[in-house]
């Protein structure tokens, strides 16, 4: 089963649920921790991993064979991110745009486009003291993508792992789409604030769009905010988990611990939202 953590902003505690999750779930079999967040990951201060493996993550870029190259134009159509441009007698690559999809070199019909590879990152991967798998991507800083890691970073994910647990960026774009794809339920976290209502309802909005089940957690809270439990009751969303607004969970996180170890009952509340995650699979 795999399931991603989302929230529709940074700081609601997605990776305070995604890193306790994980954990709690280690008595079911082999479970994989996934750290999508690329350009800021910070799952493995909680889960203290030992790195035993580290591999460059690229983008191919295309390089264009001038002596060979008709200017037909044919890759300035086909690619969809506008990497390419046809500027006179000749044909421009914007390398920050390249999502390195291949699609300029396969279409080519003078075999005039060879691909570079420029490094974007690194992936990291090893095992906590648990027993966790864990894996993370790094962005390199001022590289403007991250889908292209994150695809990369999900090829660590074994056919063995029984769970995975997906740490997905924060906001809503293209890098948590991608880490969405082809995930079996989002586990969305949530604030009880009208920010907080707001970012949900964009949440909501995807996973609907993208047809994968999900429910919510709500984060910090204080007192039942109307507003946001009934913005799950209209789209049919089940609220799966309340996590109060407690000073000794806020000293405990800036410490570097996990839910389960500030307070050990946490352990089997995160394995009932497991448990309720795949009746709601199962029933679908």
């Amino acid at each position: 089963m795999r399931i991603a953590v989302a929230s529709g902003k940074g700081g609601t505690g997605k990776t305070t649920i995604a890193t306790s999750l994980t954990l709690s779930l280690v008595v079911y079999g082999e479970v994989h921790y996934v750290d999508c967040d690329v350009e800021a990951p910070n799952g493995h201060i909680f889960l203290k991993p030992q790195i035993t493996h580290q591999s460059n993550a690229v983008i191919r870029i295309p390089v264009i064979n001038k002596d060979v190259c008709s200017l037909c134009g044919r890759c300035v159509e086909v690619c969809q991110f506008h990497a390419l441009a046809k500027i006179g007698k000749m044909i421009m690559t914007f390398p920050q745009l390249c999502h390195g999809c291949g699609s300029c070199t396969i279409n080519c019909p003078e075999h005039a486009i060879t691909e570079l590879a420029n490094p974007i990152g690194v992936i990291e991967s090893g095992i906590t003291a648990q027993g966790l798998f864990f894996s993370q991507g790094r962005l390199n800083i001022s590289e403007p993508m991250a889908t292209p890691i994150i695809r990369q970073l999900k090829r660590t994910i074994s056919v063995n792992d029984s769970i995975v647990v997906l740490d997905a960026p924060p906001g809503a774009s293209c890098s948590v789409v991608e880490t969405l794809r082809s995930v079996d339920f989002v586990l969305l976290v949530a604030e009880p604030t009208p920010f907080g209502v707001h970012d949900l309802k964009q949440m909501i909005g995807i996973v609907t769009e993208m047809g994968i089940p999900a429910g919510v957690i709500i984060n910090r809270e204080k007192t039942s905010f109307s507003p946001l439990e009934d913005l799950c009751s209209d789209f049919h969303v089940p609220i799966l988990m309340h996590i109060p607004f407690d000073r000794r969970i806020a000293a405990g996180l800036a410490e570097g611990q996990t839910l389960i170890e500030i307070n050990p009952d946490y352990s089997q509340r995160l394995q009932d939202v497991y448990h309720h995650i795949s009746s709601i699979i199962a029933s679908k």
